[in-house]
């Protein structure tokens, strides 16, 4: 069997990403690549990783064919280009799910009225430093460690005494008076590798995302991921 050719491989993936890009994003079918590339950079984490090498796909592209026509081919790309432009493809049309690959889907949650006590018994138990937490089916936000000491070391300076943070305060009570509770998001259980890393990638205060069916918070989680697995979600795209 004759090798397929590399402009061929090259020009199939992409205009795979162009009609990916296009579609998911409803950006206009006649828009040239290098505006679409631009305008999906603040959209999509592995655009943004690959940006310049995109461009210059662009460049590329109308460098190997003759007046926009792909049946006459005037340069084959190197086998090194091809396979990038493959890769980026696959990452950006197919990614893998975060559940499955990076996501741990050992949760645990705790109750609203659980005392400060017990959350930090909790935390030392299990080793997960992001608990959500639940007053009756909703979700009202996450117990985090970091959080916590702040909350407790705050608690103390004012002259609070530590038993009485421990066995009174409850953790609805810490969680409500938190200035920013943009350190968590939830997500459906479908997100890829890809949308997570851009959910981090745009917040950089995030620490854990929770995933439940539906990204509903009236639904328990059903897997996390937090801030420490984002080196291994870039490991898992890069070898994707």
């Amino acid at each position: 069997m004759e090798k397929e050719k590399n402009s061929k491989r090259f020009l199939d993936a992409f205009n795979n990403i162009d009609y990916f890009l296009k579609t998911r994003y409803g950006f206009n079918r006649a828009m040239g690549f290098s505006e679409l590339i631009r305008k999906a950079v603040s959209l999509n984490y592995t655009v943004r990783k690959y940006e310049d090498d995109l461009i210059d796909y662009g460049r590329l592209r109308n460098a190997i064919i003759h007046n926009n026509n792909e049946n006459i081919v005037i340069a084959e790309p190197h086998d090194s280009v091809v396979e990038k432009i493959e890769h980026i493809e696959s990452v950006l049309t197919t990614p893998p799910k975060a559940i499955g690959t990076v996501a741990r889907c050992e949760v645990s949650i705790v109750s609203a009225d659980t005392s400060m006590r017990d959350v930090i018994k909790r935390i030392a138990s299990t080793g997960f430093s992001n608990l959500p937490v639940y007053r009756d089916k909703e979700l009202i936000g996450v117990a985090n460690g970091q959080k916590i000491l702040d909350a407790f070391g705050k608690f103390l300076i004012t002259g609070g005494k530590a038993d009485v943070f421990l066995s009174n305060v409850k953790i609805e009570d810490v969680l409500s008076k938190l200035e920013d509770s943009n350190y968590y998001s939830v997500v459906p259980a479908y997100y890829t590798v890809e949308e997570c890393l851009n959910e981090f990638d745009k917040n950089h205060k995030l620490l854990a995302i929770l995933f439940t069916k539906d990204g509903s918070h009236s639904q328990l989680p059903v897997a996390i991921m937090t801030g420490g697995d984002v080196l291994e979600a870039n490991k898992i795209l890069e070898n994707y």
